[in-house]
């Protein structure tokens, strides 16, 4: 009889994973989770230091969301928000709007982080048409951003690895790698544009890259001037990820669409939403035959059972304290990640809140890169996986993103399988 290994090397097809090596190596097939730990078939633990790719925030069958989520399973699973509306959903909405920035007052719900930036791109399109703005079609978005792997997304998105092969059924944004691009454009240009695309504070799959501070703010201040909508895509930052609630808070910013997902079930279920102004809302109002519809949905939109469980998330942040609890896990994360910095080959190690990376070079005196079919950084998180520790690398860059429950002890753990790791690697 075929194992559970043989039948997935015959049927599945993995995200982001070179299928030819894959199937050359025994998967790890997950079985259960309890806080930070994972449980393969086997019976073997792990410690998840990525958080199930950035997502779980309180720990894997946590009893309260894990109860909400039954009580809503003993109610209703999903029904249609087409034309219909319900109770979780409304709740949840009502919770965004008091937690978010101020003057965020309408959510659109959808599904992961991609769809959210769909939202975001197409509404801020349909906004200008409605405002009789149609010549502003074009979005400024940065150098080595990631929004995501819809068409859309990707087309604001910038790394080439990703989104090289997609070009034909892009559409051409304004590429720019730093601030004073932007100023030179939005002036230039004011009248083309639509709106301005950034990951506040951090650049995630570009290898969690920090933004200077200030730039953010900044940003805001010239979209403003300018009439540029600005988009945040909050889709990894938000819930706590930077140590705040939303990463645009840590400069005082309001951007006028902003997109959210990943943590916002606590990790538990997908659901994603765009939040926007009352002003991009009244745009959207008119007579049926005028057509100002948002012309946009999806299937599961405002599923109760996700809803459920991010009402229950948001409910542990207030219950637990946690982005006051989280204060002393960040420092240690900071502090244990400065401390890899002695180690050979580490040329950089970055942190921001509940986020961290180091980032392996050949020379990292000249900051000289490993090329990437070394897969420096994939060969370290596999020995980190041998050591009972689970995260993935971009490039040569590992990323630790653990979940909030982590104990000390167990971050203390991870830190140290990382700096054993990258010495059984690179020595």
């Amino acid at each position: 009889m075929d194992s559970l290994a043989d039948k997935d090397h015959r049927c599945i097809w993995h995200p982001f994973t070179q299928m030819r090596d894959w199937m050359k190596e025994e998967p790890i097939i997950i079985a259960s989770g309890q806080g930070a730990i994972l449980r393969d078939v086997k019976g073997r633990e792990y410690l998840d230091a990525n958080s199930s790719i950035w997502t779980n925030l309180h720990g894997h069958q946590h009893p309260k969301i894990t109860q909400a989520i039954k009580d809503q399973l003993d109610r209703i699973a999903h029904s249609s928000f087409l034309g219909l509306s319900n109770e979780p959903a409304i709740q949840l909405a009502e919770k965004l709007v008091q937690i978010a920035p101020r003057g965020l007052t309408r959510v659109f719900y959808s599904d992961d982080g991609s769809t959210a930036m769909e939202v975001a791109i197409k509404m801020a399109l349909q906004y200008r048409q409605h405002r009789k703005q149609p010549q502003r079609t074009k979005f400024i978005a940065f150098a080595d951003a990631y929004h995501g792997d819809t068409l859309g997304a990707v087309s604001v998105g910038g790394i080439d690895l990703f989104h090289a092969a997609f070009r034909p059924l892009l559409f051409d944004v304004i590429r720019i790698n730093d601030l004073s691009d932007v100023t030179a454009i939005v002036h230039e240009r004011r009248d083309e544009i639509a709106g301005v695309v950034i990951e506040p504070l951090v650049q995630g799959a570009a290898g969690m890259k920090l933004w200077k501070r200030g730039l953010l703010a900044e940003l805001r201040r010239l979209c403003t001037e300018h009439g540029a909508l600005l988009i945040a895509d909050e889709v990894m930052t938000g819930f706590g990820r930077t140590g705040t609630m939303f990463a645009c808070e840590q400069e005082g910013v309001v951007p006028d669409l902003m997109s959210v997902a990943k943590g916002l079930t606590g990790g538990y279920l997908p659901l994603a939403a765009t939040l926007t102004t009352e002003e991009v809302f009244d745009a959207f109002l008119g007579e049926y035959s005028e057509f100002k519809t948002f012309f946009h949905g999806h299937s599961y939109t405002g599923n109760q059972l996700g809803c459920a469980a991010a009402l229950a998330n948001l409910q542990m942040f207030e219950d637990e304290q946690t982005l006051a609890r989280i204060q002393p896990k960040c420092e240690r994360l900071r502090d244990g990640l400065d401390a890899l910095r002695a180690l050979p080959h580490v040329g950089d190690a970055r942190h921001i809140g509940m986020i961290g990376a180091v980032e392996l070079f050949r020379d990292a005196a000249a900051k000289e890169s490993y090329p990437l079919t070394d897969k420096m950084g994939i060969k370290v998180c596999a020995e980190m996986r041998r050591r009972g520790v689970l995260t993935r690398p971009i490039g040569n860059t590992i990323v630790l993103m653990p979940p909030y429950c982590m104990t000390d002890q167990e971050l203390d753990r991870v830190l140290s399988v990382l700096a054993e790791s990258i010495r059984a690697v690179v020595s």
